[in-house]
């Protein structure tokens, strides 16, 4: 299990203010996958030598899909670096920072924002049958774990959760995942990100016969 709370990369204030949205001061390296009630999804992408104006965040987990070396400034002027490994996910607290990717590697991360500021009751499962589940990074309001698919997993039609869950492939992936009745997604790249929301009725089965991992964050 891997808790960090790294100042560096998300710490200070709430999200207060539209201006320090970071999709709107700096939409070239901020682009929105998922936005609704429960969560807010980002990719971020920031090339070696690039930084990205001050902005904040609410509660969150980021899950980084290169290496990197970022430095964080903070709104009292001290900096903060910080070693990013791909594909292990870290929880952090709602803040404040501008950034720097100081490496030599581009940085490409999903960020899971979460809207809400308490956590629901909801109980987040530590395995499921066919998928073996190992947790990476915890908070208070959410869990991210690397999921690994079996051959033969699959979740029954009308199969539903008490939380919800953002799917991160980590690769190409034959993965049919149908939900509240729409057509599969059944072909997967590297980054791609579904949510499926607490209640909903949904189906998956691994179509490809081998394992399959993703990156999954349960929303409590």
């Amino acid at each position: 299990m891997k808790k960090i709370c790294l100042a560096a990369l998300i710490v200070g204030l709430p999200l207060a203010a539209s201006a320090q949205d970071p999709v709107k001061v700096d939409p070239g390296h901020y682009k929105v996958l998922v936005d609704n009630a429960s969560v807010r999804v980002l990719k971020v992408t920031v090339a070696a030598g690039e930084k990205t104006p001050t902005h904040a965040h609410p509660d969150g987990i980021i899950v980084p899909l290169t290496g990197a070396n970022a430095r964080f400034t903070l709104p009292d002027g001290k900096t903060r670096d910080a070693a990013m490994t791909s594909e292990t996910p870290i929880y952090d607290p709602a803040g404040t920072h501008a950034g720097a990717n100081v490496g030599t590697n581009q940085l490409e991360a999903i960020l899971v924002e979460i809207k809400s500021k308490t956590a629901a009751a909801a109980t987040l499962p530590t395995g499921r049958p066919g998928m073996a589940q190992t947790i990476l990074a915890e908070g208070p309001l959410a869990i991210a774990y690397r999921s690994t698919a079996a051959p033969d997993f699959q979740e029954a039609a009308g199969s539903t959760h008490d939380f919800d869950q953002v799917v991160i492939a980590l690769g190409p992936a034959d993965i049919a995942l149908s939900i509240d009745g729409k057509p599969a997604k059944s072909k997967w790249q590297r980054g791609e990100v579904q949510f499926v929301g607490r209640g909903v009725k949904h189906e998956s089965k691994n179509t490809g016969g081998k394992p399959v991992d993703f990156i999954i964050v349960g929303v409590k």
